[in-house]
């Protein structure tokens, strides 16, 4: 098990192996923010043996979206009273179709990783117990943790985190920096908008967490997000053009592979069906 590294004033992050995935932690006066609870109950009960290496303190839990890689830990860390916020979209997703996309996520995973996928029909999915709209405001020992949604990108409910008293942002699957950007169920049509607006919160010195590998800065956010915008028009342009979604994924800065289900996300948004 990985073990967190300091990136900011009392504010840690582990990189989790699997699937290059990370944990923050925040740290005020007598309390934590724990932010994603990876994808398992093992990998859960790893985290919280992690998160107690560094501080004793109660925590409250955030989930930056509904994917189980960031949330499927929940009931592991979940404490008596221990908030879990997520957006509301996040929330009602996995109170209402949990069951759905626990065996979804099943099935995807037993040919390649069965591990994995045992321990996700294992996981009890707990859902957030409180919910945010656009923004709402976490006091973690006296620390003003922002909790704010820019719009739809990588899901329906993404939940970008502010910290900003160590100049620190954690950004969630909205930003990637081990791979391309992922859109199984992703909006790539709004995408470019979202990150404008989480960019209008990153100075020049703001350490930035995305959702998978390592911490990124306002350069690296800008470069993605101007290639996340040369999608959004290679999809508005082939749709009006009636071209095929693989010859418009050959032309995308992601690669053609990393593409295909942007390109089918993008036709079906314009199409109206989501």
């Amino acid at each position: 098990m990985a073990d967190f590294t300091e990136v900011g004033p009392q504010v840690y992050v582990l990189r989790y192996p699997v699937f290059d995935v990370n944990v923050t932690l925040v740290v005020g006066d007598g309390a934590a923010l724990v932010v994603d609870t990876l994808s398992t109950p093992a990998q859960a009960a790893e985290l919280v043996s992690a998160v107690r290496r560094v501080t004793p303190h109660p925590w409250t839990i955030v989930n930056t979206h509904h994917h189980f890689d960031h949330c499927f830990g929940n009931a592991v860390l979940f404490e008596d009273g221990c908030a879990i916020w997520g957006h509301e979209e996040a929330a009602a997703l996995l109170r209402d179709h949990a069951a759905k996309l626990q065996r979804e996520w099943y099935e995807e995973w037993l040919p390649t990783h069965p591990d994995l996928a045992a321990g996700l029909a294992e996981a009890v999915v707990l859902p957030p117990n409180r919910t945010v709209h656009l923004e709402s405001t976490v006091d973690v020992g006296g620390r003003a943790v922002g909790l704010r949604h820019f719009g739809r990108g990588h899901t329906a409910g993404d939940l970008v985190v502010h910290v900003p008293d160590a100049d620190l942002l954690v950004a969630g699957d909205l930003l990637e920096e081990s791979g391309p950007p992922m859109f199984g169920d992703a909006y790539p049509l709004d995408w470019p908008d979202t990150v404008a607006g989480l960019l209008r919160l990153v100075a020049a010195s703001t350490v930035i967490v995305p959702g998978h590998g390592a911490v990124v800065d306002r350069e690296f956010v800008t470069s993605q997000h101007a290639e996340l915008v040369a999608l959004a028009w290679l999809i508005r342009d082939g749709h009006a053009d009636g071209a095929s979604v693989e010859a418009v994924a050959a032309r995308s800065p992601f690669g053609a592979d990393a593409s295909l289900d942007a390109i089918r996300r993008g036709y079906a948004e314009l199409a109206g069906r989501v």
